[in-house]
């Protein structure tokens, strides 16, 4: 059995370009891009994922891999990858703020812990939040319809010296809105509550200056804000679907190239 060199070239074309796009996403989708995530773990699921796709998906184009085109288009499967899995990544970065908000109201924001999925120190209340909304991404089978839409990807956009728009790209930045407005929406019931017993405690401090505030607020802060946490939670899975419907719908806009 025989090979030559083009055969060859194209063989590993077409699984190194969706191993690049798979990968990138990864990279930065949540979950997957998690730091409790080893990273052999995550090549070993993107060279399986690229093995199953290679015989669906379009062929590559008939290009030299060391080649300057090559590296365009290597370029543009990465940025592709990277944006997909950035827009859910904000997403999830939604109930980090709604926490952080919470938080901060009701005097817990020096409380805080590493969060596994960025590595950074986050308030408690935002590391209940996305644990949540991570159990209630995967309960809803949103790894599944990741992947799916990933595979759609090549077919809405196949590897080659294809790129979002200008436009698409645009929106991307735009939709950083939607991940600050989802959070402050989701913790708005709080934050009201709790700015409203600010108001009553600053009324209670002027009227009776003997009183010692900070010692009666504070534990009376974290019992109202701990109760609205409560009654925020079963609200967490109507939030977290509807931002991954306009996720989802922003990246469709974003392969079609619209």
């Amino acid at each position: 059995m025989n090979f030559t060199g083009a055969e060859l070239s194209a063989w590993l074309a077409s699984v190194m370009w969706p191993f690049m796009r798979i990968g990138a996403m990864f990279a930065a989708a949540p979950i997957l891009s998690a730091r409790s995530v080893p990273i052999r773990i995550r090549i070993l699921l993107t060279m399986i994922i690229a093995w199953i796709l290679v015989p669906v998906i379009p062929p590559p184009p008939a290009v030299d891999l060391i080649s300057a085109e090559a590296v365009l288009i290597s370029i543009y499967q990465v940025v592709i990858g990277v944006a997909m899995g950035f827009i859910l990544q904000m997403v999830f970065a939604a109930f980090i703020i709604a926490g952080q908000s919470i938080a901060m109201a009701m005097g817990l924001g020096f409380a805080s812990m590493v969060d596994p999925q960025n590595g950074v120190q986050v308030p408690v209340v935002s590391q209940a939040f996305l644990i949540m909304a991570t159990l209630v991404f995967l309960a809803l089978n949103g790894h599944l319809v990741l992947i799916e839409v990933l595979a759609n990807s090549f077919q809405q956009m196949p590897v080659g010296l294809f790129a979002p728009s200008l436009d698409s790209l645009w929106q991307l930045v735009i939709w950083g809105s939607t991940m600050f407005a989802g959070g402050v929406l989701l913790a708005l019931p709080a934050i009201a509550a709790l700015l409203l017993v600010n108001l009553a405690f600053g009324v209670t401090a002027r009227a009776a200056p003997q009183l010692n505030i900070f010692a009666v607020g504070f534990p009376v802060m974290i019992l109202i804000g701990m109760s609205f946490i409560i009654l925020i939670l079963p609200t967490i899975t109507e939030h977290l679907t509807d931002l991954l419907v306009k996720a989802f719908a922003l990246i469709q806009t974003l392969l079609s190239g619209v």
